[in-house]
């Protein structure tokens, strides 16, 4: 579960030039505890948390700046969010991942590439080795198109501090970005590339030198929004269905966001909302009915797999799982019973879900392309009949209006002011 929360929550805005007043931030109800309760209630094994967003406001107190949760009215300026959601997370055996924006629209060396590089990795070494394990560090190439950040010194913080993080996107990464804010993957979901893709707003994308493994992380909002907005609302049910088919159902990662509320909470709609998408979710792939996978032979680089089922087995839906400890293999596959043709598509890699038609069989076949390709798993379910819904809408790919309405502006208080040493 991603958490976008910070000064934009309370200006009503998505992203901010780094002039809104600390004095905004100030949830009165907060309860991480309670975030952690909601990810864990959808069925999420992680947890990212937007520390400092594009507009440099840091939910931790830093060294590194004043503009942070230090000179705001919440919790008397002794409060770090940080640390209250490491806590939450460690509690209930949830991994906790930290998203620490590149671009910096607060901080007056961002202009001078050194002397920011050295600003941010003090920022990133205090995230490392204050909170404990961190499972993922999220860097966000929003605003940082045309931007050279020096990833040598970045990235020897993470391997001296953090060395079994996840690194999502930037930098040397071990997991990409999927390319859109929508949530949604394409058939064939590849996890070798030698490219990343930087934000949704161009064509920018990032060289990685060489081929790398990289499995995709598709992240979308349960609004429109990231940020919290009492004029939004969250994604229905179908919509968050569609979701799920066209990201883990193809065997990508999905990172759903669900926003807090100025009160500090995850609303009482988002998390029900959320709790019937688990509930369904639940009933259409909570009993899967496994068959045991045969090889029968290689031909050409096509394999055939025989898949007996319990008699009189009754299904509408089916899941494939690759083994690809050895590389990703599988270039295409077809599933057939009793001569008739039920799904067909690319790539399979750690699961691949197909919709078919009603159908009751004995025995299923699997024939994949591609040399050495290993199947593991092949399971069938009865949903009664359930469809793949339709996407409700798409993000906007254009970025948000860079400033903001009329709101208290701040600047960083003089070096030992109460603001400043709070």
């Amino acid at each position: 579960m991603f958490v976008h929360v910070g000064v934009n929550t309370f200006a009503g805005v998505e992203w901010s030039d780094g002039t809104l007043s600390p004095d905004l931030f100030d949830p009165a109800d907060l309860d991480a505890g309670q975030w952690v309760e909601v990810a864990q209630q959808m069925g999420a094994r992680y947890l990212v948390l937007t520390a400092k967003h594009h507009d440099g406001f840091c939910l931790w107190p830093t060294a590194t700046t004043a503009y942070s949760v230090a000179s705001s009215p919440w919790r008397g300026g002794r409060g770090d969010l940080v640390a209250e959601v490491a806590d939450a997370c460690r509690a209930a055996g949830l991994v906790l991942g930290l998203y620490l924006s590149p671009w910096d629209r607060n901080a007056s060396s961002y202009p001078d590439p050194a002397a920011y590089d050295a600003f941010y990795a003090a920022q990133l070494r205090e995230l490392c080795t204050r909170y404990g394990r961190l499972g993922e560090l999220w860097f966000d190439g929003a605003g940082s198109a045309g931007r050279t950040y020096d990833w040598d010194l970045i990235m020897s913080v993470v391997q001296e501090t953090q060395p079994d993080a996840m690194v999502f996107n930037m930098g040397r990464p071990t997991i990409r970005w999927v390319g859109n804010e929508d949530g949604l993957a394409e058939d064939p979901v590849r996890y070798v590339t030698d490219r990343t893709d930087l934000n949704a707003f161009d064509v920018a994308t990032t060289g990685l030198g060489r081929p790398r493994y990289l499995p995709p992380e598709c992240d979308v909002s349960l609004r429109r929004g990231w940020f919290w907005s009492p004029a939004d609302e969250p994604k229905s049910v179908d919509h968050l269905l569609a979701l799920h088919y066209r990201s883990v159902g193809l065997g990508a990662n999905l990172l759903v966001n669900v926003p807090p509320t100025t009160a500090g909470r995850i609303g009482e709609d988002d998390r029900s909302r959320l709790l019937d998408w688990r509930a369904e979710l639940d009933r259409r792939f909570g009993a899967p009915v496994s068959a045991p996978l045969e090889l029968l032979g290689e031909v050409d680089g096509r394999r055939r797999w025989r898949a007996p089922l319990p008699s009189g087995t009754t299904f509408d839906h089916l899941r494939l799982r690759e083994d690809y400890r050895g590389g990703q293999r599988v270039q295409a596959h077809r599933v057939v019973a009793d001569g008739r043709l039920l799904a067909r598509g690319l790539s399979v890699g750690q699961q691949r879900v197909h919709a078919v038609p009603r159908t009751t069989a004995a025995e299923i076949e699997v024939v994949t392309e591609g040399t050495g390709a290993l199947l593991a798993v092949l399971e069938v379910f009865d949903t009664g009949g359930a469809r793949v819904p339709e996407i409700g809408y798409l993000a906007d790919t254009e970025p948000p209006e860079p400033l903001v309405p009329p709101a208290p502006s701040w600047s960083a208080p003089p070096t030992g002011s109460a603001a400043g040493s709070r």
